[in-house]
């Protein structure tokens, strides 16, 4: 669900924050004015709160993941102290707000995000000089164009005039109620107050009535809410939802929601907002004496979450304005362009109620300048992912959905990945005596297709090895193990060959270990290779993604050295760094060097051109560690690290740009642990979590804005100790999987499995499977590298040789199965449910006259039976 910004009115002040669910402590009241107190654009909440003074407060509460900050600000816009009768969101530009109020002006604001600096006076101030205003309503059609409702006069005005309006309409004979423009905004309906005695009471019937505008002597259906001593609705408990149709019955009653808080108004959300793919029909927001309640209508289908239900919804007006409040008042007749699916409200309706717990300053020369789309498709910081329930909806062959994603955006079709424990039968269980103390800069542990190492909490710097292909539980004995003499630091699998394990330790030196085919039978305590060169302890080491034999390391002598191992020497020695280095990673080319340090810096180094770095740019503020990797074919850099209040968050890097810093970033959470990524090229789907985490964090990575588009989480049951992740060949594509990893736990090694959920598994989702690269497998030698060869790795297609694309798939015709509202409301009696549930037994029973089963059995005649005598 994307971050709703709120803006509150009261007595003459507007106060700025934002929620994500229910707004608390609003204050809300009483209200003699003809508005519904409550509006709603795409990204604001405007309403009325009982409450006056000198100075007031503005808060923005943000939404980050599971944690919630509250930043408080203060400011005082140049209003006049005066009741706010009505407002209204322009319906072409969400962050211009129309008020009008008990001092007889009319008042346009260009508002801002609530952490931004609100405007002090209004954009523009109208004078009608017909008293008080009670109502202000935007034209559906026009730009710049308004109505609003004086005493008893109705007048339309031209923002771009100021000086009169463009007419006033005649006189009603009481005070005016509402005003409604037709959709085409051809006609403008009015309604003033009626009374109705009866029994000397002054007691008001409240109805719902239709009538046809071509006759409008009479109404054609009218439904009764009861009566109330009160003329508007406040003070109800319940919400009332009506299907309107073209025949008869023509008005019927298809929900009435319940609520815990008397009811002061309620708006409804722009469809914009609406979760499609949950089938969310529409939203509207009560506002209650002390919170604002969100009330989401759904449509109950099957497949919902899954599937977009195209015949829910057909395209609606767009928010791009048809034409000027001249044009129109010339004659004009053209209608908005449909660009968004909107909802079709001839289906039953089921409601659930919400539970309780950067868009700038628009500036324009003139009302009548509007942008030309106002929905940002841009990730918030608290998104989530939705917050978990995001109103993105995910790709869709249909026209409407392509209608949605040309009006907010890219979205992602990983949106709703769903990570998974794979069966008990492929866990390793037992594991004893695991280290869980690795330095920051380790993984925790690493896995090649074959088997894995896992450090030991046991002297002598030892490391188990467990092959895949035997899963299951270990024994309590002892194991053999790599004794490396001296405290591990770092270890990895050399990506192509999967018996060559180099090991780091603190003592400066990085053992080269060959573990024999078919697992480690016996104690290894000899390496192959001991490589030596730093001076002081090593931080981390990386091979090289193209070039066999070619490793990197970094120490705390603040140098990252080169080494070939076909020679058993170092080869390159670079230097630039000023404190410990957090995290390196090589370019998908092999060319370039990429590493991140405590110094606050990001570099660029050219290992063959150059021991300087190339390029160098700021980094994270955070001193607490930082990982880094290259993402969208190497042309930006991602780093995971800290901000200076000690927060997680992500920044991404133009490959290009270093000294520009950061062009996006997004914060995560609040934890101690640095958050380790993995970054799958072939979707550009990265997947993070911290040691000790229990959760796992996914986002797609777009070289365009937002950026970060944020994807569903996995969690797990208890925290893990590290997530490493094997190549793509061991995703199973029938099952639509992208990514499968090895869990760490403290006493087991559980896969994982991150699935895309599909509808039609039986096809090859080649959308979602690219050719995906060989890098397993070299593409040259490091002496070859050294002397400025390069390379690339092959690719290969995941597509089994008896699966069809999805994309040759046969088009299958769309089909409506939906009901009309009356079966699903249709209410039995006690009597009709007894007389079903009793036919329903009888049938299971079968016909009672039948006769049994054993009367058709044979017995014996009376002179068989033997006596025992």
């Amino acid at each position: 669900c994307c971050l709703i910004r709120i803006i509150c009115v009261h007595y003459g002040t507007l106060v700025i924050s934002a929620f994500q669910e229910w707004i608390n402590n609003v204050h809300a009241g009483s209200f003699s004015c003809q508005g519904n107190h409550i509006k709603a654009s795409s990204k604001l909440v405007a309403f009325n709160m009982e409450q006056a003074g000198k100075d007031f407060k503005v808060w923005s509460v943000v939404f980050f993941k599971q944690t919630e900050r509250f930043t408080v600000y203060n400011f005082r816009p140049n209003l006049l102290p005066n009741l706010i009768t009505d407002m209204d969101f322009s319906p072409f530009d969400e962050y211009l707000l129309a008020t009008c109020s008990g001092d007889e002006m009319v008042k346009l604001w260009r508002l801002c995000d609530p952490e931004l600096e609100q405007p002090s006076s209004p954009e523009l101030t109208l004078h009608p000089g017909q008293g008080r205003l009670e109502l202000v309503h935007f034209h559906p059609t026009s730009s710049g164009l308004l109505a609003v409702g004086a005493a008893k006069s109705p007048l339309i005005w031209d923002t771009s005039r100021q000086d009169a309006p463009l007419a006033v309409l005649e006189q009603h004979g009481d005070h005016l109620q509402s005003l409604s423009w037709k959709r085409d905004g051809s006609l403008l309906a009015t309604s003033c107050k009626v009374r109705f005695d009866c029994c000397s009471c002054n007691i008001r019937t409240r109805e719902v009535k239709l009538w046809d505008s071509r006759n409008l002597s009479s109404s054609i259906s009218s439904a009764s809410l009861g009566t109330s001593m009160m003329f508007c609705s406040q003070g109800d408990k319940a919400i009332d939802c009506f299907e309107v149709t073209s025949s008869e019955p023509f008005l019927s009653q298809v929900s009435h929601c319940l609520v815990d808080n008397s009811t002061r108004g309620v708006a409804m959300v722009p469809k914009v907002v609406l979760d499609v793919m949950s089938c969310e029909v529409m939203r509207v927001l009560q506002l209650t004496d002390s919170c604002i309640v969100p009330v989401s209508y759904q449509v109950p289908r099957k497949n919902s979450g899954q599937e977009f239900h195209e015949d829910l919804y057909p395209d609606t007006v767009g928010s791009t304005p048809a034409m000027s409040a001249e044009e129109w008042w010339q004659g004009g007749n053209k209608q908005v362009i449909a660009s968004l699916p909107a909802t079709s409200f001839n289906k039953i309706l089921t409601y659930n109620v919400l539970q309780d717990p950067g868009h700038g300053c628009s500036t324009s020369s003139s009302p009548l300048s509007t942008p030309s789309s106002s929905a940002d498709p841009s990730r918030s910081p608290s998104s989530t992912s939705g917050l978990s329930s995001g109103f993105l909806p995910s790709p869709s062959p249909s026209q409407s959905a392509k209608a949605i994603q040309s009006l907010l955006g890219p979205t992602s079709k990983f949106r709703h990945i769903q990570g998974a424990v794979m069966h008990r039968d492929t866990h390793i269980t037992n594991i004893r005596g695991l280290n869980l103390t690795t330095p920051g800069e380790c993984d925790g542990f690493c896995v090649n297709r074959q088997r894995m190492a896992v450090p030991l909490a046991i002297s002598g710097g030892q490391i188990a090895v467990f092959e895949r292909s035997q899963p299951g539980k270990l024994p309590d004995t002892a194991l053999p193990t790599i004794q490396n003499s001296v405290n591990v630091v770092d270890f990895s699998w050399d990506p192509f060959d999967t018996h060559r394990l180099a090991v780091a330790g603190d003592d400066a030196k990085i053992r080269v270990w060959q573990v024999p085919e078919g697992g480690l039978k016996e104690t290894l305590t000899e390496p192959e290779l001991i490589l030596q060169g730093h001076t002081e302890k090593i931080y981390s080491i990386k091979f090289h993604p193209l070039a066999s034999g070619l490793l990197v390391s970094s120490s705390y002598d603040l140098t990252v050295r080169l080494w070939n191992l076909e020679s058993g020497g170092e080869v390159k020695i670079l230097t630039g760094h000023q404190d410990q280095v957090f995290g390196m990673a090589w370019s998908p080319d092999g060319k370039l060097l990429a590493t991140v340090s405590k110094d606050g810096k990001v570099r660029i180094y050219d290992p063959r051109k150059s021991t300087a770095p190339v390029q160098e740019g700021p980094g994270p503020d955070g001193p607490r560690g930082a990982r880094i990797l290259w993402v969208c074919e190497g042309k930006y850099l991602l780093v995971s690290g800290f901000d200076s209040r000690s927060e997680r968050q992500l920044c991404l890097y133009s490959a290009d740009s270093l000294s520009s810093g950061a062009i996006a970033s997004t914060q995560v959470d609040v934890s101690p642990s640095t958050l380790i990524p993995f970054y799958d090229p072939d979707t550009s789907v990265v997947i993070l979590t911290g040691k000790g985490d229990t959760r796992v964090l996914i986002y797609e990575i777009v070289p365009e804005e937002p950026y970060f588009m944020d994807c569903s989480c996995f969690n797990s049951p208890e925290p893990h100790k590290g997530l490493a992740f094997l190549p793509k060949t061991e995703c199973n594509v029938r099952d639509v999987e992208i990514a499968v990893g090895l869990m760490l736990t403290k006493a087991t090694v559980e896969p994982v499995a991150f699935r895309v959920p599909r509808v039609k598994k039986e096809f090859f989702q080649d959308d979602v499977y690219t050719d995906t690269a060989e890098w397993w497998k070299p593409a040259l030698t490091a002496s070859a590298w050294l002397s400025g060869s390069n390379g690339q790795h092959k690719k290969i297609s995941l597509k089994p040789k008896d699966m069809t694309p999805v994309s040759e798939a046969p088009k299958e015709a769309p089909v409506r199965k939906y009901m009309p509202s009356s079966f699903y409301l249709e209410e039995k009696t006690d009597e009709q449910k007894k007389e079903e549930l009793l036919s329903a037994m009888v049938a299971k029973l079968g016909n009672m006259d039948d006769p049994l089963p054993q009367e058709s059995f044979e017995g014996v005649d009376e002179d068989e039976w033997v006596s025992d005598k």
